[in-house]
């Protein structure tokens, strides 16, 4: 597990993204994505002092004890080369793969956070987290996800045999934004709630930089004189990932 206060050697950069929904809107364009996010990870591999993957990975992710969702074996046998490598990868649960228990751990080396965390990296605060469930308003959401996080109901839903339960969540999550998000969806700042929860935070404690997902726009937004909020934007639009050399982020677009 990384460490969560590191020196960030001369040469190297953390990365950062969020929301590749890999598996909508289908089979086909979701492999499409898949290659994309590969080629990504090799090219930055050479200058990663550590990897971010900042939720909704999956656009559904559910592990039975002894069963996982089909696919996705090209993205998995990448980041178990990277941590065979040496590169840490950090992921950060979202709202589609909320039901990621110990399986990236154990068998992919990878770090895995429920809830939002705060590293820091050459003396700067970054708090991360995918961004689900913070903020004001969105009560159906905070009370749904209680109970996808409720260990009863998990052990529950797991007595449903894995074709069924994952048949149905599957169906489930292709109902999820990603499917008709477009380049044009417009965002309201004054409305931005991650924003306003970034602000809270920031009242009670200075953080150089409040990194999320989930809202699938890139975003870059003052929170107070020397505090930042940024959004990474998604993967079937935007193609966008942030990264951070120690003393500056960018909000950077992959172009082949």
């Amino acid at each position: 597990m990384l460490d969560l206060e590191q020196t960030i050697p001369l040469g190297k950069k953390v990365f950062f993204a969020s929301d590749f929904h890999l598996g909508a809107p289908d089979n086909v364009s979701s492999l499409v994505r898949e290659k994309k996010v590969i080629r990504w990870l090799d090219q930055i591999k050479d200058e990663a002092h550590a990897i971010f993957l900042v939720g909704d990975i999956f656009d559904f992710w559910f592990e039975y004890k002894r069963s996982i969702p089909k696919g996705f074996t090209r993205f998995q046998g990448k980041i178990a080369e990277l941590t065979d490598s040496g590169i840490p990868v950090i992921f950060f649960t979202g709202n589609h793969d909320t039901w990621m228990f110990d399986y990236f751990e154990e068998e992919l080396n990878v770090s895995v956070y429920r809830d939002p965390e705060v590293f820091t990296f050459n003396d700067k605060k970054i708090y991360i987290g995918h961004g689900d469930g913070l903020g004001p308003g969105d009560r159906f959401y905070k009370l749904l996800r209680k109970i996808f996080t409720n260990k009863i109901c998990q052990w529950l839903y797991a007595r449903i045999h894995p074709n069924t339960g994952i048949a149905l969540a599957s169906m489930w999550s292709k109902k999820s934004r990603i499917s008709s998000t477009t380049k044009e969806e417009k965002q309201q700042i004054e409305e931005e709630w991650l924003l306003t929860y970034s602000k809270e935070v920031e009242q009670r404690s200075h953080h150089d930089y409040y990194i999320f997902g989930h809202r699938h726009l890139p975003l870059e937004l003052e929170v107070a004189e020397k505090s930042m909020y940024i959004n990474l934007g998604e993967w079937v639009n935007y193609f966008t990932y942030g990264t951070f050399d120690g003393s500056e982020f960018n909000l950077l677009t992959f172009e082949e």
